[in-house]
């Protein structure tokens, strides 16, 4: 009986030695760049950017949605989820639609207009003094053609939800929203009842608990 090979796969090209992450965008994803060091990623163009708290951002990557995410980053104590170019104009919408309009969330989105630091690419020798604490890293890289499967808002007849997007393919823009305002809410308060049980035992609650 014949055996049949496994399909290769192709990686994602890695930065070469010494290449500036600024560099490695433009070439490898088609994606633009701006200003630096460090340098920035433009939002708008190839995706835009749903940003929220990294304790709510972790407990969306491990819910339901885990799956149909697209690239994610991690700067400091904020996540960013990448969504598909036109996602900001609809947050306000969406969450209105879904019953969390006017409540305090953490959560917003950039667009047009707007940058977030790039991460180092994958692969990206870094060097000393290049990544401090705090520094901008993937923790889903993105690879070429992901755009196409960045969360949406479904295309006419492909689902229902307020709005739509023009060719939108991907997974749920709808979907995204709903468990990052269900977990955006959740870590509210769970740092409420954190707080008030340090008060209660009357630890002080000047210092900001640490994200690792």
């Amino acid at each position: 009986m014949a055996l049949t090979a496994p399909p290769a796969t192709v990686p994602l090209p890695r930065a070469p030695i010494g290449e500036p992450p600024a560099d490695w965008y433009p070439r490898v994803l088609g994606w633009p760049v701006a200003g630096g060091p460090p340098a920035q990623l433009v939002t708008g163009v190839r995706f835009d950017v749903l940003e929220l708290p990294a304790d709510a951002g972790a407990a969306v990557l491990r819910g339901p949605c885990r799956d149909a995410t697209g690239p994610v980053a991690l700067m400091g104590r904020r996540m960013r989820f990448l969504v598909a170019p036109g996602s900001a104009d609809e947050l306000e919408g969406l969450l209105d639609w879904l019953e969390w309009g006017g409540v305090a969330l953490d959560l917003a989105a950039l667009g047009t207009g707007g940058r977030i630091t790039a991460p180092a690419p994958p692969g990206h020798l870094v060097g000393p003094g290049e990544s401090p604490r705090g520094a901008a890293v993937w923790l889903r890289p993105p690879e070429q053609g992901c755009e196409a499967l960045l969360p949406a808002l479904p295309a006419a007849g492909q689902g229902s939800g307020p709005g739509r997007g023009a060719g939108a393919t991907g997974p749920g823009l709808v979907r995204l929203v709903a468990a990052a305002a269900t977990e955006c809410h959740r870590a509210r308060l769970r740092r409420r009842t954190a707080s008030a049980h340090r008060i209660g035992t009357g630890v002080p609650t000047g210092g900001q608990p640490r994200f690792s």
